[in-house]
Parts: C-alpha cells; sequence; structure tokens
C-alpha cells in the first residue's frame, strides 16, 4: 500500500486517487530567466522517479510540468542583455532540456508555458472578481487572502502573525498589505496582452493555476514542488483555485527538501552557485541522478566532491558487477529469481510505498551487489547462468524505475574513467603506458622495476588488477 506524505496533513496517507486508476500530477516548473542549477535537478529527479513508481503499480498518470516564461526576473534579464523575453526563454527552456535529457528525465505529458494561457488567466481572474475575491485597482486585479478563509492552511500561517512579524512597503492599491497581483497593469519595455482591465500581463501565481487546472480539472491528486514554494505560491495557488471552483484543489501536497552545497545554501553571492551544466562537466550524468537518488526526497541534501567521489565509486562498483554477472549468462540462459531475488524486489516496493524512499532502494541496491560479489568469488556459491539472468531482470525492473543501471556496464565504466582522468588531469595513454611497461618487467622477472612503477601508479591514484584476460585499472 503506497502512502505518501501530504504537507498539508502533516503526515503519511493512503494514496488514493480522485479517479480510481487515473493520476493527475502537476509540478511548478522553471522559471525560464536562467540555466537549470542542481537544485532543479533534485526536484525533476525525484518527480520523474513519482511518475515512473506509479506507472509501474498500474496507473494511468498524466503528468503536467509547466514552464514560467513571463516574470519580473525573465524581463529583468532581457532587458539586461537586450534581447526579448521570448529570446530568453527559449533559450533556457533548451538549456533545461539539455540538462534533464542528460539525466535520464522523461518528458512530462503535457508542458504549458504561461504565455500561450492568457485566454485561462483572465477567465479565472475574471471569476475570482466575480466570487468576491479579488478587485480592480488603477488597470491592476489583486487577490483579497482575507475574502479566504483557508488561507494559510497549506503554511500553517496565521494572517494576523503575518502581519504583525512582517515590514510592508505601503502599496495604496491594495486594500491589504498581503493582497497579491493576479494581474499586473502594464509598464514599459515589458510584454503585455490586453484584458478587461487594460495592458497588462499576469502575476506569478495565478498562472500555474489556470494551467494545472486547464489540463487535470478543477480538482487532482498531486502538487509537487520545492519546499520554497510553499509559502507564497502554492498557498496563493489554493486560495485563487478554491476561490475559483469552490471545492478542494489539490488531494495531495507534494515538496522535496532543499540542496545545499559543501554544507550552504546555494547562491551566487556566495559562490557556490552550480548549473547542471557545471556539474556535468566534472561528473558523468548518471552519477548526479544516482547522487540525487541516495536521499529520501523530503530530506535534504548536501552537494559536496566527497559525496558526488562516493557516489562515483559506488555506481562504479554496481555496473562492474553487471559485467561480471554478464558473463555467467549463456545464450539460452532461462530467468530463473532465486529468493535473494525477489526479497530484493519485495524490499524494492516496500520502500517506495514509504512516500518513494529512494534511499532505502539505494541500500538494497548495495546489499544485493556485495552479496552477488561474494557469491562469484567461490564456485560453490556462484549463480547459475539461469540465476544471473533472474538477478539481471530485477536489478532492471528497479533500474527502469529508479532511471539507473540501465546501459552496457562496459560503457559506463569507461566514460566514468574519462570523467575521473579529466578532473585530476591525468591522461589515458600515461597510464597504459605505464601499465605496459610494468607488465613488460614482470616478464623479464624484474620485480622490482614492476613494483616501482605499480608504486607510481598507486600514486597517481590508480589501483591494478590482473586478470587471466589482462591487467585492469580503476581509480581508488
Amino acid at each position: 500500500m503506497l502512502r505518501v506524505y501530504n504537507t498539508i496533513s502533516e503526515k503519511k496517507e493512503e494514496f488514493k486517487p480522485l479517479n480510481e486508476k487515473n493520476v493527475g500530477i502537476y509540478a511548478c516548473g522553471m522559471t525560464v530567466y536562467d540555466k537549470p542549477h542542481i537544485g532543479h535537478a533534485r526536484k525533476e529527479v525525484a518527480m520523474d522517479v513519482v511518475v515512473k513508481y506509479l506507472r509501474y503499480l498500474g496507473y494511468n498518470v498524466n503528468y503536467v510540468r509547466n514552464f514560467t516564461d513571463v516574470d519580473d526576473k525573465i524581463i529583468a534579464r532581457a532587458n539586461e542583455r537586450n534581447i526579448s523575453t521570448k529570446e530568453l526563454s527559449e533559450e533556457n527552456i533548451q538549456a533545461f532540456y539539455d540538462a534533464m535529457d542528460s539525466l535520464n528525465i522523461a518528458r512530462p505529458d503535457k508542458e504549458p508555458k504561461a504565455t500561450m494561457h492568457i485566454d485561462e488567466i483572465i477567465k479565472m481572474v475574471e471569476k475570482l472578481i466575480e466570487n468576491g475575491h479579488a478587485y480592480e485597482a488603477n488597470g491592476s486585479v489583486y487577490f483579497s487572502v482575507k475574502s479566504f478563509k483557508g488561507y494559510g492552511k497549506l503554511s500553517k500561517r496565521n494572517i494576523d502573525d503575518m502581519i504583525s512579524g512582517t515590514r510592508f512597503t505601503p502599496d495604496p492599491e491594495k486594500k491589504f498589505p498581503l493582497d497579491f497581483a493576479l494581474w499586473k497593469k502594464s509598464k514599459p519595455n515589458e510584454p503585455k496582452w490586453q484584458s478587461p482591465w487594460g495592458e497588462g500581463r499576469p502575476g506569478w501565481h495565478i498562472e500555474c493555476s489556470a494551467m494545472s487546472t486547464r489540463y487535470l480539472g478543477e480538482s487532482f491528486d498531486i502538487h509537487a514542488g520545492g519546499r520554497d514554494l510553499i509559502f507564497p505560491h502554492h498557498e496563493n495557488e489554493i486560495a485563487q483555485s478554491e476561490g475559483t471552483y469552490k471545492k478542494q484543489f489539490v488531494k495531495y501536497w507534494v515538496h522535496n527538501g532543499f540542496l545545499s552545497v559543501e554544507g550552504e545554501k546555494m547562491s551566487k553571492s556566495l559562490g557556490n552557485f552550480i548549473t547542471v551544466e557545471d556539474a556535468l562537466k566534472l561528473y558523468h550524468p548518471e552519477v548526479l541522478r544516482y547522487f540525487l537518488l541516495s536521499t529520501q526526497y523530503r530530506t535534504p541534501i548536501d552537494f559536496s566532491m566527497k559525496n558526488l567521489e562516493e557516489t562515483e565509486k559506488r555506481l562504479n562498483y554496481f555496473y562492474t558487477t553487471v559485467a561480471n554477472l554478464n558473463v555467467l549468462i549463456k545464450e539460452d540462459a532461462v530467468p530463473e529469481k532465486t529468493d535473494k531475488a525477489l526479497k530484493f524486489i519485495e524490499d524494492f516496493k516496500e520502500s517506495m510505498d514509504d512516500d518513494f524512499n529512494t534511499a532505502k532502494v539505494v541500500a538494497s541496491f548495495y546489499s544485493l551487489f556485495r552479496f552477488l560479489n561474494d557469491s562469484m568469488q567461490k564456485k560453490k556459491t556462484r549463480p547459475s547462468a539461469n540465476e544471473a539472468k533472474g538477478y539481471i531482470e530485477v536489478i532492471l525492473e528497479v533500474g527502469n524505475v529508479l532511471g539507473v543501471l540501465l546501459e552496457e556496464p562496459e560503457k559506463i565504466i569507461e566514460e566514468i574513467k574519462s570523467y575521473q582522468l579529466s578532473r585530476k588531469g591525468l591522461n589515458r595513454e600515461d597510464i597504459e603506458e605505464l601499465i605496459f611497461k610494468r607488465n613488460d618487467a614482470r616478464k623479464e622477472k624484474d620485480y622490482k622495476k614492476a613494483d616501482e612503477l605499480r608504486d607510481k601508479l598507486l600514486e597517481m591514484g590508480v589501483v591494478i588488477k590482473d586478470t587471466p584476460t589482462g591487467t585492469i585499472w580503476s581509480f581508488s
């Protein structure tokens, strides 16, 4: 039984979709004023796994993720660069696709852009005015927070406390300091659209309410995003949507935890702002994805070189184990699942049913691969060809949900080596020449020279292993 932590109830709840096997999911996408950073990757990997697991369970998922392509930050950045907001948005949307495709993140079923849904936004604002939840002021329209009794139910904030604990810049257009813009009167050098209140553009919050209900209906199952969006963005979405349709907007609110860099909050002012593009110059995409899965999505995660290198070693170990398993499989092998293989699948389902706990699945992977490596060391315990094929099947079954361990082992092992060589500033040819000279010395029975060459390799962080098919090397 799948249980999902619901931010609004602050507890894990049994997952029961509104429409039996059909699940509607909306995730707040990127505001495309810049390239995607590793915080975006954290959220996208988490949601990719949620969607894939729900489909694994047999649900028909309609997954919608938007792009916010009109916003104060987008306008400011476009003006800085002297280009249109459309040019800036398209450039960063492509950068987003490039990054997420590298991380093996499947595209959502629908990817609406705010600028393509102005009509729906205007209709929603008109309905909010009609229902007494919004008012026009000098060409702008504001949501009246006091008109919505449930305001604060997601973030657990009290209106009076918010007022007493915050300094507000006086705004003569607003009736109440917490009221927020649904429609903004146009200013010079801004994109604008015609509306019943004059030329202007939508506020940020109303965009997501209009797009989510357009594609998923007035009520749907899951709304996701980072914890930083709980207030005010998601709180305001609830007020707008429920103020419009007078029914529950979302059943389950799912929020991923924060990502830090070397123990500090990521920010450009601290000089630790890392784009996905930059991260992928240092580490293999699958290493980055596996690292992001190693922590349960609600738990904070720290992006550090030490953590990434540990993940890299572990992934390399996993792929090496898969390569060794493949050697045992014969052409006519029929998959046979041992108790250990079946238990692995059982543990996987149990972990994922516990609020998509990928951290537990990662631990199960490590336990399985350690067992397999120990078993393959001795002829007596070595898996048969059929058992090896059965293990490969369960690894792929889980890998298809997590989006890892799906490639040819030799390919990934070599690609990881290339990343390691690049980071260490080493040359593959130099290492292989030292190994050749060391093997030559062994043939000549010059063991002293052979040991000296091995030590030189060790100083470079290179570990060698002599096998019946030749010498293989890896980084320690």
